[in-house]
């Protein structure tokens, strides 16, 4: 390889969220202005397996700043150290990480930029120490990559919840009934952290805090006899009662993550209703977190990251991944990124101050 480089790279990992089209934006208009190539994997670490990419141009990245999803596709099934293959009528997990690379060589790739969550990055990791020069960006709604301060994604995702809150809030309060949401977030509870706390709720059940089901009916009722016949509980996917176990939808071996999480927020409602006696409904908002345009603060972050790629490219920097530090864009090793899980923590500032405002955890110690 030349000491310059001359061909770019880039993907989008797992789970569509709003920011992405921004990023990728962000990577190949400077990259372009430098004169570097640069090639779109379709299909995330699917398409690096199998071999599908397409050349962007200017054109392709010109007017997608404000649109949803991604131009590229995504698939969070494409794990190439965890390859679902179907042999007779079982389904075997092979390692297809050689053919990646060789895809890589056959396109003339001197650097990988991956955009994605933790998944995307232990995938970067791993293909980065078999000598693909690789550079991260990170993506998730949920915001639990410890290494930056905040991922893009999570912002829009937060602002649909705090929404839908708001819309909850005057049917409840007409109705006089407990209303449940459940939000996206898998094993961290930023989303329903921040989003209950900008749309009011009452109560926020969190993955990292088991909750009492006891301090959950108490906080209904009292407000109930205080004269508040209404109550917003919203509820993270991964939330738990103390001694219980996470509420699963499905397995599917396909995944590097095989469970599947759904179905919390219809049983905390049905329990909340037979123990109180009072009329509870429930809301999943599910995908409707992902989708549509970001908000102006993901735009912008999203292209201050990609265009942060671009520099760690052409410094040669692989194996580092953007990070926001305050309010800069700086790097970290990607190794460091997923050392560890961001998780709330019962001493984090949101979580003293929905507590100050009254909101409930559910347990005792808040």
């Amino acid at each position: 390889m030349s000491d310059k480089i001359k061909r770019i790279g880039v993907l989008t990992g797992g789970g569509d969220c709003p920011g992405l089209n921004a990023v990728i934006r962000g990577v190949a208009k400077p990259a372009h202005d430098n004169g570097l190539q640069v090639l779109g994997i379709l299909d995330g670490f699917e398409g690096l397996v199998l071999g599908k990419g397409k050349e962007l141009y200017n054109k392709d990245v010109s007017g997608i700043l404000a649109q949803g999803g991604t131009i590229l596709g995504s698939s969070n099934k494409g794990d190439p150290f965890h390859w679902p293959e179907r042999v007779g009528d079982e389904i075997k997990i092979v390692d297809k990480s050689e053919e990646a690379l060789k895809n890589c060589d056959a396109w003339g790739i001197d650097a990988l930029i991956a955009i994605g969550g933790d998944g995307t990055m232990h995938i970067a990791h791993q293909l980065g120490e078999m000598g693909l020069n690789v550079i991260g960006v990170p993506k998730t709604i949920d915001n639990d990559l410890d290494a930056t301060d905040q991922t893009f994604g999570h912002d829009s995702a937060v602002f649909v919840v705090s929404e839908a809150l708001d819309r909850l809030h005057t049917t409840a309060s007409s109705h006089h009934r407990v209303m449940v949401i459940e939000v996206m977030g898998r094993y961290a509870g930023w989303i329903a952290l921040h989003g209950g706390l900008a749309g009011g709720a009452d109560i926020i059940l969190l993955p990292e805090f088991p909750f009492s089901w006891d301090e959950v009916y108490q906080k209904v009722m009292k407000r109930n006899m205080r004269g508040k016949r209404f109550s917003l509980v919203c509820v993270a996917e991964g939330a738990l009662a103390e001694g219980e176990k996470m509420v699963v939808e499905e397995t599917d071996i396909k995944r590097t993550d095989p469970l599947r999480l759904g179905g919390v927020a219809k049983y905390v409602a049905k329990k909340i209703e037979i123990n109180t006696g009072l009329e509870t409904r429930y809301t999943v908002l599910g995908h409707t977190q992902r989708g549509g345009s970001p908000t102006p603060y993901d735009r912008i972050l999203s292209t201050k990251f990609g265009t942060y790629a671009i520099y760690l490219a052409n410094k040669k920097r692989f194996g580092e991944m953007a990070a926001l530090k305050g309010n800069e864009i700086k790097s970290v090793s990607i190794e460091s990124a997923i050392s560890k899980q961001k998780l709330v923590l019962c001493d984090s500032q949101a979580v003293r101050a929905a507590s100050a405002v009254g909101v409930s955890f559910g347990t005792k110690d808040f």
